[in-house]
């Protein structure tokens, strides 16, 4: 692809999946060019033990180096409820009602996740079953500085109280003493429990490992920078993490139908995040993918981040003709987006066919903006095809599932003599006498 000279010159690449080569271009333009920065990796290591080795002071150390933090004790560091409720009655009144309606209906989403326990007795009346329990203490970190996310904060807390989680630690970085009230107050309207002004890979050393005044937790979910990442990474198996979330996508299948200046705008929303953001339109009608570029053209002079969309459009967008709907489904089953939106007049007649995607926006009214904030569902979603095997975020991802097992008298005649023969095929012979002592004439319990 040419470069521009100019920095609003979008020039997104152009495919069509007649062309021969179609199929290696494509796998060029999404596959992940991320290679671990070994540096990055090391720089964790040597914090996440440091952390684990001095607490509390080095905590403390890190916050007033890398967010010059003049605090001089860890608890000037947590933000008390006086503070969040504080936060949440300084914003504009507007905010407010924004931040509690979305509130509301990510609630009202969530609360249809919920997993119950249930148990049955089968034939021999042995008794099996399944307890979900809700996790005892979640961690969650919330970027801070220039990216800002109060939405973050509710996506991620909200399914965690709906889970019944105990408590909830968020960590948020302050730099320079600066935090959003709005990240506060979406904060105190989640009934987040404890806020600490602490962020970088040391926030999630402390929230995996605990400090004198961090609780350790079970989980660590939400998004961060490189340094975050690599540290949830490094963490894993310690304590369970929500996933390490590459840059945002979106996938856009038109059929012409939809206001050309509409999809512009809706490609502008993912390529706003990130240079390294990727945004793809997919149509059979070459003359409307022009008008979406007439569009795009258009508008992006006027956007905040123009910079970043076009740098985002230029590296990684693309726009692909395919043959008809079918084909551009196929195409997206292979890509597995984020975000897919099915911009066309019958959407209901395509979702079948959808495989793999994070999140499914139907119809031209449906933008995926409205599913970043207030629609209901949860905006932390699967990035760089791994909607293949995974989830939103969502009420189960908190909640804990025991098996239950309890076997009659006369279930453990059927049971013990399958257990036996396969254990002692295994050549598990504790394993199988376990199974046969509770047989018949293998002796009853001690009363």
């Amino acid at each position: 692809m040419v470069k521009n000279t100019r920095a609003w010159d979008v020039d997104m690449l152009q495919l069509d999946t007649a062309d021969s080569d179609f199929a290696s271009c494509l796998q060029n333009l999404t596959t992940r060019q991320e290679e671990m920065d070994l540096s990055v990796s090391r720089t964790v290591e040597d914090i996440i033990a440091t952390v684990k080795s001095r607490g509390d002071d080095v905590l403390l150390e890190y916050t007033q180096r890398y967010d010059r933090s003049h605090a001089r004790s860890i608890s000037e560091l947590e933000m008390s409820s006086d503070r969040l409720t504080a936060a949440l009655d300084s914003i504009a009144p507007a905010e407010r009602d924004a931040l509690r309606r979305a509130t509301e209906r990510v609630r009202d989403f969530h609360q249809h996740q919920s997993l119950e326990s249930w148990q049955y007795r089968d034939a021999s009346d042995n008794l099996l079953g399944q307890k979900v329990t809700p996790m005892e203490r979640v961690g969650l970190y919330v970027p801070g500085g220039k990216a800002s996310y109060p939405s973050s904060v509710l996506m991620n807390a909200i399914p965690a109280r709906v889970a019944g989680v105990g408590e909830l630690i968020m960590m948020v970085p302050a730099p320079g003493g600066v935090v959003s009230e709005l990240v506060l107050a979406a904060a105190k309207i989640a009934e987040v429990d404890r806020v600490f002004t602490i962020g970088g890979a040391q926030a999630i050393a402390a929230l995996a490992y605990g400090t004198e005044t961090i609780p350790a937790v079970d989980k660590i979910v939400g998004p961060g920078n490189i340094y975050v990442a690599t540290a949830k990474r490094q963490v894993f198996g310690q304590v369970g993490i929500d996933m390490v979330a590459g840059p945002s996508e979106i996938l856009i299948i038109c059929d012409g139908s939809t206001n050309p200046d509409w999809v512009a705008m809706d490609l502008f929303s993912q390529a706003e995040h990130d240079e390294n953001a990727q945004a793809i339109i997919l149509c059979p009608d070459g003359d409307y993918l022009d008008a979406v570029s007439a569009s795009i053209d258009r508008f992006l002079p006027e956007m905040e981040r123009a910079a970043t969309i076009c740098a985002s459009l230029n590296d990684r967008g693309a726009m692909i003709r395919t043959r008809d709907l079918v084909e551009a489904v196929t195409v997206s089953n292979q890509l597995a987006p984020e975000h897919l939106e099915l911009s066309v007049r019958d959407p209901e007649a395509l979702l079948p066919m959808v495989q793999h995607a994070g999140a499914i926006f139907m119809g031209a009214y449906t933008s995926e903006a409205l599913g970043d904030y207030c629609a209901g569902p949860n905006h932390v979603l699967p990035t760089s095809q791994t909607a293949r095997f995974s989830s939103p975020l969502g009420v189960y991802d908190f909640q804990k599932r025991s098996s239950i097992i309890q076997c009659s008298r006369r279930g453990v005649e059927e049971l013990g003599q399958v257990a036996s023969v396969l254990a002692r095929g295994e050549s598990l012979t504790a394993h199988a006498r376990s199974a046969e002592m509770r047989l018949a004439g293998g002796g009853d319990e001690i009363h």
